[in-house]
């Protein structure tokens, strides 16, 4: 026996269905009727390498971290407050975080829903944020961040030394410390306010604050006032002798050594205001309101990294490294890609300042460097010809030799092509005009030929965009 509602069910249908579009309709036409709806932002970015990295809908304009550490038991505690910008009528947006338990969240004051999927923090906000509005994200958060371990066994994210912790985010680590818009696209303004035991120092970008005791904790407040990747980021905890100073020109340092490194071929707090006044003349005016340097003492991580205003050596480095990292400041952190593939930019532009601090200084020519790379004598040209340097295949392989080998054979082949007086010209001007900024392989080419009046497509295309080894005469 068939149910007696369903004819009534079946001829309140087309009643309903014309109140929803006419209701619908008014909705439409309403002057306060957004034109573009509110909808979630994107989880991600674009970047063919790293297709889940990132975000879309805003705009991250300051990263304000509040951290709690208690390095005998790896424990993290967390808050942050993230200012940004809508750039599309959001419903909901996601952040970059991975691992930590998240306690709470909130958009603009008021509690927001959230939910985890892979490494995504998604917030829904009591109500939709309309575009162009600036908005305050807060997330507490806490427990035991992870550490990244990539396809060649290296490390980055959240890794504990003997006495300490050093966080380290290149290529996508910083999300295990702290939720963001985590793709270098994406650059913000810091404070960083760090907690540890007393007897502990915590070393942050930019400039020391403030430091307040309390009881058996000390808080270290750092500042960086300029725009920053979040890749280049960095906490490091433990016990260092600190040194203090300016440059001539008024530009305050702080370099922190880890006594077990103290006995280094170098002495770093001495060399880097040495190396800063060199690629100064070279490369432009310093782009940060301060610099130095963190020695640690971590010798298996096996690699530098050049954490803003601070680059950070995993054990004592030699002048060549210093001189390395600290060029990274200019072309990294200062002009920093667009996209992962154009790392090239970061990695050949430090390794070209290697070579030419070696020939100021007495040692091998750029040319003869150049050379030994070709030839393969080089310690460091193993598997430069593997793939083109503005084209590395996988997100696991953005820092493979071409990357640099090549990438600084590209600058030198250009250095060849239009003289010295132009070859600086373009580094000074590339470094001016993307400063604190985002940029890319197109628009360094269009530069180089603005500036020296030539088509240089032949010689990009055979030295940065083909794999195979070209022939020299």
């Amino acid at each position: 026996m068939p149910p007696p509602q369903e004819p009534a069910i079946r001829r309140r249908v087309p009643l309903l269905l014309a109140l929803l579009l006419t209701a619908t309709a008014a909705c439409t036409t309403s002057s306060d009727r957004s034109e573009d709806p509110a909808r979630p932002g994107a989880t991600g970015v674009d970047d063919h390498l790293f297709p889940a990295l990132g975000n879309g809908g805003y705009d991250v304009a300051h990263y304000s971290l509040t951290l709690d550490y208690a390095p005998d038991d790896n424990a993290l505690t967390g808050t942050a407050v993230i200012t940004a910008r809508a750039t599309q009528d959001l419903s909901r947006f996601s952040l970059d975080l991975a691992g930590l338990r998240v306690r709470h969240a909130a958009v603009d004051g008021s509690e927001a829903r959230f939910s985890r999927w892979e490494k995504k923090l998604t917030l829904t906000p009591a109500r939709p944020i309309g575009k162009g509005e600036t908005f305050k994200t807060t997330v507490r958060y806490g427990g035991t961040p992870r550490v990244f371990t990539a396809g060649d066994g290296g490390e980055e994210g959240w890794i504990e030394t003997d006495d300490g912790v050093a966080a380290l985010g290149e290529p996508t680590g910083s999300m295990t410390w702290f939720p963001g818009n985590h793709h270098p696209s994406d650059k913000a303004t810091y404070d960083i306010d760090v907690t540890v035991p007393s007897d502990y120092t915590a070393v942050s970008n930019g400039t020391l604050r403030e430091t307040r005791q309390r009881g058996k904790r000390t808080t270290f407040r750092w500042h960086n006032p300029e725009p920053m990747a979040s890749y280049v980021a960095s906490v490091v905890t433990g016990v260092f002798d600190i040194s203090t100073s300016t440059t001539d020109d008024g530009l305050p340092l702080y370099t922190a050594v880890d006594p077990d490194e103290a006995d280094g071929p170098v002495d770093v707090p001495d060399l880097v205001p040495e190396v800063i006044e060199w690629a100064t003349d070279r490369f432009g005016p310093y782009p940060f309101s301060s610099a130095g340097a963190v020695v640690d003492h971590l010798p298996d991580l096996g690699y530098a990294l050049e954490t803003q205003t601070k680059p950070y050596f995993q054990e004592a480095p030699d002048t060549t490294l210093v001189v390395h990292e600290l060029a990274h400041q200019w072309f990294g952190n200062s002009v920093t890609p667009r996209a992962w593939q154009d790392m090239w930019l970061n990695e050949g532009f430090a390794t070209y300042a290697e070579w030419l601090w070696d020939e100021e200084h007495g040692h091998r020519t750029a040319q003869e460097t150049f050379d030994s790379f070709y030839d393969g004598t080089h310690e460091e040209s193993e598997g430069i010809w593997d793939f083109p340097a503005a084209d590395p295949p996988t997100a696991t392989r953005v820092s493979d030799a071409p990357v640099y080998g090549r990438g600084a054979m590209t600058l030198h082949q250009l250095r060849e092509a239009v003289g010295d007086r132009t070859f600086f010209g373009i580094l000074r001007a590339w470094t001016r005009e993307h400063r604190h900024g985002n940029a890319d392989t197109e628009q360094f080419i269009a530069l180089c030929e603005k500036k020296s009046g030539r088509d240089l497509s032949d010689l990009f295309e055979t030295w940065l965009f083909s794999a195979e080894k070209p022939d020299v005469d």
